[in-house]
């Protein structure tokens, strides 16, 4: 396994055991309380990490990916998305184009 899914896979179980836990005991704990907020803020940290991109700004883009990979995963979590459903509907598309997978895709 790669360094980056061991480190998501023990961050997603960080953020699993943030559940039901006092908001004020953490902000992951804050997020999962407020799913609205935990979204909101995973759209911000995407725009961080497009200016980054844009910017060609490699340490503030992986800065920014980081961010936005957390925030990710505590909105999934809120919702009761599990990484193992984010990977069944990727390995759905593995093998065909882009470009057919999108057209596919009901308006």
């Amino acid at each position: 396994m790669s360094e980056f899914a061991e480190v998501l896979g023990r961050l997603a179980a960080v953020i699993e055991s943030r559940k039901g836990a006092p908001a004020a005991a953490s902000y992951t704990a804050q997020l999962l309380a407020d799913p609205a907020r935990a979204a909101k803020k995973l759209g911000e940290e995407a725009v961080e990490a497009v200016i980054a991109a844009v910017s060609a700004d490699r340490d503030a883009l992986a800065s920014e990916s980081a961010d936005l990979i957390y925030h990710w995963l505590v909105v999934l979590a809120a919702a009761g998305v599990s990484l193992d459903e984010v990977a069944a509907k990727l390995a759905l598309r593995e093998g065909r184009s882009g470009l057919d997978e999108k057209a596919a895709r009901k308006p």
